[in-house]
């Protein structure tokens, strides 16, 4: 039964819906520090280039408040959890000292985020401080994430915000399952970003966890994007983390996607240097060389002819070991249809024996491969001979065409029941 709660909140929803204001955003800033940092946008565009480009649409009202932000970033930008929504649609509302997030699918239906809970709810003190995050299940009631984390608690410490984590048995717990952080304090920009996250001892003194990282420093360019992270000890120098790099340099392309990333040590020698494809950068696929044609009709016909002439060495070539080769039958008596299945093994066992008479094709076969398409390294070919009618799926791995997908019928259809 759907709570009073919900249904307030849909019919709420609906008529609110006519009044919001929409801002369209690529991408979200980026945050591996906390919860408490807000969401933001960055990048934005106009409703046009949204319609055509992967972005987020933040929903406002009109006393600016934040109600909904839909995700549209389709692209799946890899992005830290604590920076990402997971959700298609995420609905924000307020109480007097609160501020309640829930989750939606496509259809309506309420979902995860990708913290794993299905209610945020975010307190507030009389001047606006967030001191507090619960999380709740479908059913309102509290739940661990999937950091086993039920609870986040905030307080101020001369510049930093204080923050402590707990599960349901208000164990202190971790920052992260992968990160040995306790109490952590944060200090953040003007402009609200995080630029320094320390790890603290009971006496919130900055202390270094079990490799020797006491904080973390985090960069944004004007733009929002997050170009350099780094590593430090006690004392403020640049040290090595759990996967042994101290520093990270990223550059973004003016779409906001990131191009570039290198990592360097605690002694400034570069460690790892990589290139990204950008995400919206789609570079479509020339037309097929003629080598690749030769090949995929040679590997399309080597099939039959491998069954033709008994050449199991052949038939292991053409066909990927990951084959999957379908034909449907029908049963006589039941008069319904079923889906057989032959693997790579059997087919390179019936080239062995299969045609020993001689005597399962016409003296000279009519072999035909008709390349319906191929984009890039996949291909679609039609395979008539005088038994079957054919569809085959060829991949290229490894510079070699592959048969991988292969459904075939009986050519002379009264094989099979009249009106089917």
């Amino acid at each position: 039964m759907i709570s009073l709660f919900m249904l307030l909140l849909s019919v709420f929803s609906i008529h609110a819906e006519e009044n919001l204001q929409e801002r369209y955003f690529r991408n979200l800033r980026y945050n591996h520090v906390s919860p408490h940092v807000d969401i933001k946008g960055i990048h934005e565009i106009d409703a046009q280039e949204a319609a055509r480009s992967a972005h987020y649409v933040f929903k406002y009202t009109a006393d600016n408040q934040l109600a909904e932000i839909i995700n549209h970033n389709y692209h799946r930008i890899k992005r830290h959890p604590l920076a990402t929504i997971g959700a298609y649609r995420t609905v924000f509302s307020y109480d007097t000292n609160s501020e309640t997030r829930m989750f939606f699918d496509i259809n309506g239906n309420r979902m995860t985020n990708d913290r794993g809970v299905y209610k945020e709810v975010y307190t507030y003190d009389k001047k606006g401080f967030k001191y507090a995050l619960d999380f709740y299940d479908e059913n309102d009631q509290p739940m661990n994430s999937n950091w086993n984390i039920s609870t986040y608690r905030w307080s101020k410490n001369k510049k930093l915000v204080i923050e402590k984590r707990y599960d349901l048995g208000n164990t202190l717990m971790d920052i992260s399952p992968y990160f040995e952080f306790g109490i952590t304090g944060i200090l953040y920009r003007k402009d609200g970003s995080p630029k320094c996250n320390y790890n603290l001892n009971e006496q919130l003194k900055i202390t270094a966890n079990n490799v020797g990282v006491a904080s973390y420093s985090d960069v944004y360019d004007q733009n929002g994007n997050h170009v350099e992270f780094s590593y430090q000890d006690e004392k403020g120098k640049l040290t090595n983390n759990q996967w042994k790099y101290a520093k990270a340099v990223q550059q973004f392309n003016d779409k906001g996607e990131l191009v570039h990333i290198q990592r360097y040590d605690k002694d400034g020698k570069l460690l790892g240097d990589v290139n990204f494809p950008a995400p919206s950068a789609i570079k479509i696929a020339p037309s097929v060389s003629k080598k690749d044609s030769l090949e995929i009709k040679e590997k399309a016909l080597g099939y039959l002819i491998a069954l033709q002439e008994l050449k199991p060495e052949l038939m292991s070539s053409v066909f990927h070991p990951d084959l999957a080769k379908r034909t449907f039958r029908n049963d006589w008596k039941t008069k319904k249809d079923s889906i057989h299945e032959t693997t790579y093994k059997e087919m390179v066992s019936f080239a062995e024996s299969w045609n020993k008479s001689g005597t399962k094709f016409p003296p000279k076969p009519s072999n035909q491969a008709i390349i319906l398409d191929v984009y890039h390294r996949i291909a679609t070919v039609k395979l008539v001979s005088d038994n079957w009618v054919e569809y085959l799926h060829l991949v290229k791995t490894n510079e070699q065409w592959n048969i991988i997908n292969l459904l075939w019928q009986y050519k002379n259809i009264n094989r099979y029941p009249k009106g089917r």
